[in-house]
């Protein structure tokens, strides 16, 4: 107990990240059985756990934190519900409308509209706004359809960096890529 606290004052000084990824691992099998029991799904489990590792890194640094299980238990149940909640808000889209926009789209260039070709130079002008390491892990993983184990072994990325940069990545691309469409 007095190791994490510590850990904890350490790392609310320093910000570093190893010192965190010490804090964090030993509770990692149990925040990823806590997601899989809200989810019933390994891979949203698996993204559950980064997830939530990438939110300890800004709130340890504001929260004080004396009791760091139950902090962080109560957090990823948090996390999980939310997601949930979020997921049961989307809407459904009928599917003859679904298929009528997707023609529409393939087959008239309306004016406004992107054509393929353009979506494709922009993805590929946002890709370059990426920090480094978003950059090489997405074209690993999307472009050359590399594995996580891949790219970990390719950039030489610990394999929660490489899903963390990849999951930032694809959403500071859609950010970008969207951010362009509606200067358009």
């Amino acid at each position: 107990m007095l190791d994490e606290k510590h850990l904890l004052t350490e790392y609310r000084k320093t910000g570093d990240l190893q010192l965190l990824g010490k804090l964090y691992e030993p509770y990692m099998p149990l925040i990823y059985g806590l997601c899989f029991k809200y989810y019933k799904d390994e891979t949203k489990s698996e993204d559950a756990v980064m997830q939530i590792f990438e939110s300890l890194i800004s709130k340890l640094r504001v929260h004080e934190v004396s009791n760091f299980k139950s902090w962080l238990y109560t957090l990823a149940r948090n996390h999980c519900l939310m997601e949930l909640r979020r997921a049961n808000r989307v809407a459904t889209v009928d599917i003859e409308e679904h298929v009528m926009e997707s023609d529409v789209f393939l087959h008239q260039q309306n004016e406004g509209e992107q054509i393929p070709e353009e979506r494709l130079m922009l993805m590929e002008s946002c890709l370059e706004t990426l920090s480094e390491e978003q950059q090489r892990c997405i074209t690993l993983f999307y472009l050359e359809q590399k594995c996580y184990k891949d790219v970990a072994e390719l950039t030489g990325y610990d394999l929660g960096q490489v899903k963390s940069y990849i999951q930032n990545g694809k959403r500071n691309l859609k950010i970008c890529m969207e951010k362009s469409r509606n200067e358009q």
